[in-house]
């Protein structure tokens, strides 16, 4: 569990692609406050609406980290790049990096990281040791968010409902499993990155013991059906002891992603799945919703697939983007549920 320092500059190289720049995308839209401006090396580089910087602009206007938002191929970096991360640690920024690579595996970016006190954050890795679960129930309450596949809006949603309960003045904390997700919180644990003995420890270190009244919105990972990510998603399921879980799903899509020999399971399907396995180191573990990414849906198409959603689960169903949360968050609240999770 890291802790960077704020705010950034995005760092976009020569990105033309939005699809490239998801990272700094997903900062920009959930922690704006925290971005100064970005960095682009081309004309061409997409434009997020920040203002264009260099370092040394960035780090005079408060900026004290440069933020990687962009994956090279094959996850090198480039000379160009490591030119401009070079100026920016010269400039006094720390590095943000969501890399499979480590920054100091490039021996001058570790030389002027040590030279200067500068911090190289890799938000993939951590030093620390993680250890077994223990399965012993924790203080607090949690809310999990999990898939009928990757990349279909687990970080959103789980974004837009920690912000929605902060709202209704709850006690909300969300709680990043990915590197896009540990950038906008400024910490938190890149759960694939785990070795898989330890990745229901690495939950349960996350989501610690806490007030009665507490949550922690928990960003998923994976999912339970994908044929080369569900052994992270089971071991996220079992260390999070989830009181809530929400399903995330993309009524657009009938197969998974890039598996195209995998269907996506049912609504319905994907329900009956995870509970059991919610429920195995949290007997009062349920769902209290559905959210749909409907981003590829016009509006009608979109508000059909929601009442759809409905009438198959009996759940609150939403697209975090587009149509209100209201109704989970009441959920959470509702005497029922409260009184199970009390009880459990």
């Amino acid at each position: 569990m890291t802790d960077i320092a704020k705010p950034y500059l995005l760092f976009l190289a020569d990105a033309e692609n939005p699809a490239l720049a998801k990272t700094a995308l997903g900062v920009r839209d959930w922690a704006r406050e925290d971005c100064v401006g970005q960095l682009r090396l081309t004309p061409s580089t997409i434009d997020i609406g920040l203002p264009d910087l260099t370092p040394s602009e960035a780090a005079a206007r408060g900026a004290r980290s440069l933020l990687i938002g962009v994956a090279p191929v094959g996850g090198q970096l480039p000379e160009a790049w490591q030119t401009i991360l070079l100026a920016a640690l010269e400039a006094g920024l720390d590095i943000v990096s969501g890399l499979h690579v480590r920054l100091e595996a490039f021996p001058a970016l570790a030389e002027a990281a040590a030279r200067l006190g500068r911090t190289l954050h890799n938000v993939r890795h951590s030093d620390t040791v993680f250890p077994v679960a223990t399965g012993r129930k924790r203080t607090g309450r949690r809310l999990l968010m999990v898939g009928t596949d990757c990349a279909l809006g687990k970080k959103y949603t789980a974004l837009a409902l920690t912000k929605a309960m902060r709202e209704r003045g709850i006690d909300a904390t969300f709680r990043a499993t990915g590197q896009t997700g540990i950038m906008i919180a400024g910490g938190g644990i890149a759960i694939d990155a785990v070795v898989a003995d330890f990745i229901a420890g690495a939950a349960e270190t996350l989501s610690p013991d806490a007030a009665p009244d507490h949550w922690d919105v928990i960003e998923g990972q994976g999912a339970l059906f994908h044929p080369a990510y569900a052994g992270v998603t089971l071991g996220l399921l079992h260390g999070s002891q989830p009181d809530a879980l929400v399903l995330c799903h993309d009524p657009a899509r009938s197969v998974t992603s890039f598996f195209p020999d995998y269907p996506l399971p049912t609504l319905e399907a994907a329900i009956a799945a995870y509970l059991p396995h919610a429920q195995r180191t949290n007997p009062a573990a349920r769902f209290v919703g559905v959210s749909l990414n409907t981003s590829a849906l016009d509006e009608d198409t979109a508000r059909r697939a929601l009442e759809d959603a409905h009438a198959r689960t009996g759940l609150p169903v939403f697209d975090p983007l587009r149509f209100g949360i209201e109704a989970v968050v009441d959920e959470m609240l509702s005497g029922p549920f409260q009184a199970a999770v009390a009880a459990a």
